[in-house]
């Protein structure tokens, strides 16, 4: 699958491919919430979903006093953007 350019806002992708883009990266799809993603790194876990209109983040036990810590990304951001955000950890 050939994807778009980096630089292409994440509504523009079509389904398949932000899939694709998520599992390149590492994630897991959940396999009852299928919206939603898992992903884990040496310093950090999270869980992603791909809401309505933007992609919700939520870095577990990452926060003060082991607290999640949320973020959310309109979809209207870049590929790039997003991905540089959201990798980087909480």
């Amino acid at each position: 699958m050939i994807m778009l350019p980096a630089d292409t806002p994440l509504y523009n992708h079509p389904l398949p491919e932000i899939e694709q883009w998520l599992r390149d990266r590492g994630c897991e799809q959940d396999r009852n919430e299928l919206h939603c993603w898992r992903v884990e790194r040496s310093t950090w876990k999270a869980e992603l979903c791909l809401d309505i209109d933007q992609l919700t983040v939520r870095y577990i036990e990452a926060g003060e006093n082991g607290k999640d810590i949320q973020r959310a990304f309109k979809y209207s951001l870049t590929r790039r953007d997003i991905e540089a955000a959201v990798f980087s950890g909480p």
